[in-house]
């Protein structure tokens, strides 16, 4: 009984590990390319101690996915608590996002959706309940703060605006090697907040944006 417990924690402080090295290389080399050698040869570990936790590669990128998810959840709802407005917090959320997933600089979302298709879906999913609600309060904010126009309807907007971040993701439409995400981001951000702000607004967001401009 004594040694169960020391046991169970160095079975799921390893869990961790494959989870925290595995998010790092899929953001920096892509969801295709890195192995589950490329993994245990980071880690310092045999492959069969990663298959000890996961059957399999698909496994191992949807606890992976996971765990990002709830971790950028987590740093969402702290920007939430601690913005001074809605527009500064939807640029901070913006900064935070991009930051902890490296600029998507190999479009891990278009990698997902190619060659893991499903595990894409229930991302999307949960990232929509999770924008959708989120938004939805901070739009609602805006409205209550007099920054935001009185007669937009916060759900339909807040679906929108779910909408076009997915859609400036789209390889397709926005092909890597002509747009940045951090210009797409950027640019679709401040798209968005012009359609909704009303003349204070537009006054807070025109001071936000020369202040910040790099």
């Amino acid at each position: 009984m004594f040694l169960k417990f020391p046991i169970v924690y160095l079975q799921s402080n390893m869990r961790e590990k494959i989870i925290n090295k595995s998010g790092e290389l899929f953001l920096t080399l892509g969801f295709k390319s890195v192995t589950m050698d490329d993994i245990a040869n980071e880690l310092g570990i045999s492959k069969k101690t990663i298959y000890q936790h996961f059957a399999n590669k698909t496994k191992l990128v949807e606890a992976t996915t996971l765990n990002m998810f709830n971790n950028i959840c987590d740093g969402i709802d702290c920007i939430c608590e601690a913005s001074h407005n809605p527009i500064e917090e939807l640029y901070d959320i913006k900064m935070f996002v991009m930051n902890y997933l490296k600029n998507e600089k190999t479009s891990p979302q278009f990698q997902l959706k190619k060659y893991y298709p499903q595990i894409h879906l229930q991302l999307r999913m949960k990232q929509f309940e999770k924008m959708h609600v989120s938004v939805k309060e901070s739009i609602q904010k805006g409205v209550d703060t007099d920054l935001f126009r009185k007669n937009i309807d916060v759900d339909f907007i807040s679906r929108m605006y779910f909408n076009g971040m997915s859609g400036i993701k789209d390889e397709t439409i926005f092909p890597s090697e002509l747009f940045t995400m951090e210009y797409l981001m950027e640019n679709y951000l401040e798209y968005h907040l012009r359609a909704i702000c009303n003349d204070k607004g537009l006054q807070t967001l025109n001071k936000f944006i020369t202040n910040n401009q790099s």
